[in-house]
């Protein structure tokens, strides 16, 4: 980089950095900073993310789950070229052809007889169409959700959250809403009654710490819900797509569900767009009235061919038994250091590609985190247990960043034990 080079790059970091002080969030540019990450994202490819003073960083992060096949997959940018230059939005008064084909292609891969699918644009949109969508089934208006659930922060999603410091200050929410114990089968029988519309979790609770339910717990809420006429909702936004070993989390534990919601991957990293889906039983009380529930962008022609290609490549390029293999590795890897280090880790858990490695404070993995900044990795804390950071990479890393990942964890977790024995 020449001098001309370092200095315009030093102006855009100031310029972007003053510019989200006073015109973004001056508390994000404060917790950016802390973390580590002080510069400014311009370029990213497959693994890699570059900034403006040119520094390159291995992205272990993948955008909270979005970047499951890389940074700009060139068949996914390759489509959404196509299509922006044949047409990037929809008329919404005539059938949309890349809009048929995204959700042929979600019922031919989503487990049992789920089948139609409404195309939004996030994950939260996803879950509010799936609780609208079984009220109106069920008639019935209660939820049953899991303590430190995160679903999103609309207000019917948040409402469906578990955790009441992003609660409390928009109370009060949408009614009937009850949390119960994550993985506990017996106060989940107690719960659901004849008033429940739906019990709605996480497959594994991903800004709960990367928790993982006993083997038994989802079929016996699936067995639970049936016996008692609820639906059972899946949010596999984060789950989904292939990460954690199966193309649907739920296929580890051979459970289907009633509704499932889609989001972050099935974008590609390319485009934001979410997906509810439902059997053809339950997606008939959409029929009467197919406008009660509509986006204006949600289905839009270039998310959906992004969503196509991503699906196509996520099936051809066998990225769940990728994620399944690597992510017994990373795991395997991660045990050694927490034996090491039991004075600050305290657990390692996770599935494929969806691990969460505890420490012993907040501020621990606080540290660590901007450790892992100071070595060129990104990293960050799961939103309901900021003692645990989340390593939830690309599909497609290899045992040798792996192993990157690895060396550079168990320099930061030194570095943060000699910060706190000073």
């Amino acid at each position: 980089m020449t001098a001309t080079d370092s200095t315009q790059a030093a102006d855009l970091i100031e310029q972007t950095i003053d510019s989200y002080r006073r015109h973004v969030n001056a508390g994000l540019a404060s917790l950016l900073k802390f973390m580590g990450f002080d510069t400014v994202e311009t370029e990213a490819r497959g693994m890699t993310v570059r900034t403006a003073d040119g520094r390159e960083y291995l992205d272990c992060l993948g955008g909270y789950g979005v970047y499951a096949l890389g940074h700009a997959h060139p068949r996914v940018v390759a489509a959404v070229h196509e299509q922006l230059d044949r047409l990037p939005m929809s008329a919404k008064t005539l059938f949309d052809p890349v809009q048929a084909q995204l959700a042929s292609r979600l019922a031919e891969l989503t487990p049992g007889d789920l089948a139609y699918s409404f195309i939004c644009n996030s994950g939260a949109e996803a879950i509010e169409g799936a609780l609208k969508l079984a009220r109106l089934y069920t008639g019935r208006p209660n939820f049953v959700a899991a303590q430190n659930a995160f679903h999103g922060k609309t207000m019917g999603a948040l409402s469906a959250s578990g955790r009441e410091v992003f609660k409390r200050p928009f109370e009060p929410l949408v009614p009937g809403f009850t949390h119960v114990p994550f993985g506990a089968g017996e106060t989940m029988e107690r719960a659901v009654d004849d008033q429940t519309a739906a019990v709605i979790l996480e497959p594994i609770q991903g800004e709960a710490g990367i928790i993982l339910s006993p083997d038994d717990y989802l079929p016996r809420v699936r067995e639970i819900c049936s016996q008692r006429g609820a639906l059972l909702i899946l949010d596999e936004v984060q789950t989904g797509c292939g990460r954690t070993g199966r193309m649907f989390c739920c296929e580890h534990y051979g459970v289907v569900p009633d509704i499932m919601t889609l989001a972050k991957a099935l974008g590609g990293g390319v485009m934001p767009i979410g997906a509810f889906i439902s059997t053809p039983e339950i997606w008939k009380v959409m029929e009467p009235n197919p406008l009660l529930h509509s986006s204006t962008f949600g289905g839009n022609p270039l998310a959906c061919a992004a969503a196509v290609a991503a699906l196509d490549v996520i099936v051809e390029e066998e990225l769940p038994a990728r994620a399944a293999e690597t992510g017994d590795y990373f795991i395997g890897r991660l045990h050694e250091i927490a034996a090491q280090r039991s004075d600050l880790v305290t657990e390692v858990r996770g599935r494929g590609l969806l691990i969460g490695m505890e420490f012993s404070e907040d501020d621990v993995a606080g540290l660590v985190i901007a450790g892992l900044a100071q070595r060129g990795i990104i990293a960050a804390y799961t939103l309901n247990n900021p003692r645990v950071i989340r390593l939830e990479p690309p599909l497609i890393i290899t045992r040798e960043q792996v192993d990157r990942v690895v060396a550079a964890l168990d320099e930061s977790i030194a570095q943060t034990a000699a910060l706190l024995a000073e």
